[in-house]
């Protein structure tokens, strides 16, 4: 019986843990890009270009475009590409800028992030180390509530974009992972006081301005 009690009790922390971030979220996450809010900046996270078994990586392609297309919509003017870059092997926010150029995304309208190595490295350098105060942040759905939740923690103003998403087999054992990730996350920020990896100096996005607005501020031009 007292094994049982202490089950059912870490049942239902496990479950009150994830309605708990859920609950605080949800209603800052918009599933339609054109509606997604307008921010100076968008994170756009890290993922894997291939998956293990050696096709292209869906959710990778789903951000990707999602990115180009909220650039494209005006919703967002500057992308920090924060992703894992362990070893010279493997570099993620360098394979997210090949992408993006191929989608027409300007080299100036993006920073990246080498040091992203988890979704909580990406949002505290994305504060201490980019000066980002406000953001939209781009990725799943399932991902953005620990996200945000995160980005609650760290001060960040944010809103969550969902890329939009296509049946994909075995995303439910992200979706699972992603349960457990949320009460893990909880024991990052209140118990064990987690700190990233790497952090380094100051330095703030630079923001360049897009053509219509260079078109705007020439003498002479339109008003």
């Amino acid at each position: 019986m007292s094994l049982g009690g202490v089950l059912l009790l870490a049942a239902l922390s496990f479950v009150g843990a994830n309605l708990w971030v859920l609950g605080k979220t949800q209603a800052r996450i918009e599933h339609d890009l054109p509606q997604c809010s307008v921010e100076r900046v968008g994170i756009v996270f890290g993922t894997s270009h291939w998956t293990r078994s050696g096709v292209s990586n869906p959710h990778f392609d789903a951000r990707m475009s999602a990115a180009a297309r909220l650039i494209q919509l005006g919703r967002v003017e500057h992308l920090l590409l924060s992703g894992d870059n362990r070893t010279r092997f493997y570099n993620e926010p360098v394979t997210m800028w090949r992408d993006l150029r191929d989608r027409h995304v300007r080299d100036v309208d993006m920073t990246l992030d080498y040091a992203g190595f988890s979704t909580f490295d990406t949002l505290v350098r994305a504060r201490d180390v980019f000066g980002v105060e406000r953001a939209l942040l781009i990725t799943q759905a399932w991902h953005l509530p620990r996200a945000i939740f995160i980005a609650d923690a760290m001060g960040l103003e944010v809103r969550g974009c969902a890329v939009p998403a296509r049946p994909v087999t075995g995303v439910w054992r992200l979706k699972v992972r992603e349960w457990l990730a949320r009460v893990a996350t909880l024991g990052d920020l209140y118990l064990w006081k987690r700190e990233p990896h790497f952090l380094g100096p100051l330095e703030p996005l630079e923001i360049s301005p897009r053509g219509w607005e260079i078109q705007l501020d020439t003498p002479g031009g339109p008003r």
